[in-house]
C-alpha cells in the first residue's frame, strides 16, 4: 500500500521516494554500489521526520490526529487485548459500529474495553459511518459500562471521532440524550476508567466516552469542542481559516495538558503513530497499565472522589 503524505510531509516524501528509486538500481544493476548514499539518505530522512514533527502547529496536528494509517480501534483490541469477544447492540434499536466494544485482557487484566472506529477504505468506513456515532453507539458504551461495574471491571476507552452523527435519524433518535446519559454514566462509574484520545476527539461525541478517572492523550493528537473547520464557520463566519481556528481553540495534547483537561501525553514515534503503528500502540499500552495500577485498589467511594476533584479542578487556576 502506497503511504500517504501529509503536504507538510512532502520534501520527505521527495527523500523516502529517492531511496526507493536507488534501491530499485541497486537491486537490478550494480548491487551494493548505492548503499552509502541510501544509507546517508535513510539518516537525513529520519533527522528530517525528527525536526518537522518536533514543530508541528495545531492545524498540522490535526492533519495528523486525522491521518488514516494512525491505528485505529480495531487495531487497539487485537494489539492489546487479549481473547477479545465483540459485544454488539443497544438492546433498544440496533448495533451501531461507530462505537465497538467488548470484554477481553489487557496484560493479564480482565478488562471492558471500547472506542470509535472509523473504517480504513469505503467499506469499512461506510460500516463504522466514518466513526459518527449515532444514539445507538452511545447506548451500547452504557451497557458495556454497566457490565463493568456488575462485574467490577475497569473500562478501556479510545476516543477517535470527529463528531457523533448529526443525521435527522440520529436526532429523531435522541442523539443528544443519550451522549448525556453516556457521559453521565462514565462520570458516575464506581470502576476505574482510562480513556485515551488517540486520534481526533471531537465535540461531544467524543465526550460521551472520555471522561474517565484518568484522561491520557497521544502527542499528536487532538481534543476540541469542535473542529476547526466548524469553528471558522459558526464563530467567524467563514472570513478566516480553520488553520487560525484550530490555533485559536488550543486544542493540542500540549495545550490540552497545560490547562489540565488532560492528564498525560503519551510520546509519539518520530514521524506519528501512522510511522510505526506497533510502538506507538506499545506506548499506548504502557500508560494505561501505568493508570490501571495506580487505580486498582482504590474503592468505590475513593474512584467517585478522585473522578470528582479530578473535573472540578478544570478551569479553577484561570478563576483565581
Amino acid at each position: 500500500m502506497a503511504a500517504h503524505y501529509l503536504e507538510f510531509e512532502r520534501p520527505i516524501a521527495d527523500l523516502e521516494a529517492k531511496i526507493e528509486e536507488l534501491s530499485k538500481l541497486s537491486e537490478t544493476s550494480n548491487p551494493g554500489a548505492f548503499d552509502a548514499e541510501i544509507d546517508a539518505l535513510r539518516a537525513r530522512t529520519a533527522e528530517m521526520r525528527r525536526e518537522t514533527y518536533s514543530q508541528l502547529d495545531a492545524w498540522q496536528k490535526t492533519q495528523v490526529a486525522r491521518h488514516p494509517d494512525r491505528p485505529h480501534f480495531v487495531d487497539y483490541a487485537e494489539g492489546l487485548i487479549d481473547e477479545f469477544v465483540e459485544l454488539r447492540g443497544d438492546r433498544k434499536f440496533a448495533d451501531d459500529q461507530a462505537i465497538m466494544g467488548g470484554l477481553g485482557r489487557f496484560r493479564g487484566r480482565p478488562v471492558v474495553v471500547m472506542g470509535h472506529e472509523k473504517g480504513r477504505d469505503t467499506v469499512t468506513r461506510v460500516k463504522h459511518n466514518f466513526g459518527y456515532a449515532r444514539p445507538e453507539g452511545y447506548r451500547k458504551a452504557i451497557r458495556l459500562m454497566e457490565m463493568a461495574e456488575r462485574f467490577n471491571l475497569p473500562v478501556i476507552s479510545f476516543v477517535d471521532t470527529p463528531a457523533a452523527y448529526p443525521g435527522v435519524a440520529s436526532e429523531e433518535r435522541g442523539v443528544a440524550e443519550a451522549i448525556a446519559r453516556s457521559t453521565e454514566k462514565s462520570l458516575m462509574l464506581t470502576v476505574p476508567m482510562v480513556a485515551v484520545v488517540t486520534g481526533e476527539g471531537g465535540s461531544g461525541g467524543a465526550l460521551g466516552i472520555a471522561c474517565g478517572s484518568r484522561v491520557l492523550i497521544l502527542e499528536h493528537a487532538i481534543y476540541s469542542v469542535i473542529p476547526p473547520e466548524g469553528a471558522n464557520a459558526i464563530l467567524w463566519r467563514g472570513s478566516r481559516t480553520a488553520d487560525e481556528a484550530a490555533k485559536a481553540m488550543k486544542i493540542t495534547a500540549q495545550d490540552l495538558f497545560a490547562m489540565k483537561i488532560v492528564d498525560k501525553i503519551i510520546p509519539e514515534p518520530p514521524g506519528g503513530a501512522h510511522s510505526d503503528p506497533e510502538a506507538a500502540m506499545k506506548a499506548v499500552g504502557d500508560a494505561v497499565e501505568e493508570e490501571l495500577k495506580a487505580l486498582e485498589n482504590l474503592s468505590a467511594d475513593e474512584i467517585l472522589k478522585q473522578r470528582s476533584e479530578r473535573f472540578y479542578s478544570i478551569g479553577r487556576a484561570g478563576l483565581q
